[in-house]
C-alpha cells in the first residue's frame, strides 16, 4: 500500500533507542520510553498561506527528525508502526556531525 500525507502532513518512522544506559545497565522494553525521534518517510505537499499560494514543508523524506512526546497520530501501514504528525509538531532536524 502507498501512503501520501496530505497538505502539512508528514510520515514517519520512530528510531528505536538503545538498549543499554552509557553505564552499562539494559533497559527492558517495559520501562522504555516511546522514541521521540524519527526518520521522515513522506511527506504532504505543504500549507497554504492567505492568499492560497502553497508553502513547502522544510522537511524531506530521508530526514532523521526531533519531535514533540504526545504528537501525532500512530497508524500501522502494511504490518510496520508508522506516525502520521504535521510539521509544525517536529521540533527540528538532526544532522550528522
Amino acid at each position: 500500500m502507498k501512503f501520501r500525507p496530505l497538505h502539512d502532513r508528514v510520515l514517519l518512522r520512530r528510531l528505536e533507542q538503545e538498549e543499554k544506559t552509557a553505564g552499562g545497565i539494559i533497559i527492558p522494553d517495559t520501562a522504555k520510553e516511546k522514541p521521540m525521534e524519527g526518520e521522515v518517510i513522506a511527506v504532504g505537499a505543504g500549507a497554504r498561506d492567505e492568499s492560497g499560494k502553497v508553502v513547502p514543508l522544510d522537511v524531506k523524506a530521508g530526514d532523521r527528525v526531533l519531535f514533540s512526546k504526545w504528537s501525532g497520530t500512530e497508524v500501522t501501514i502494511d504490518g510496520e508502526e508508522l506516525m502520521v504528525m504535521k510539521e509544525s509538531d517536529i521540533m527540528g532536524v538532526v544532522e550528522a556531525a
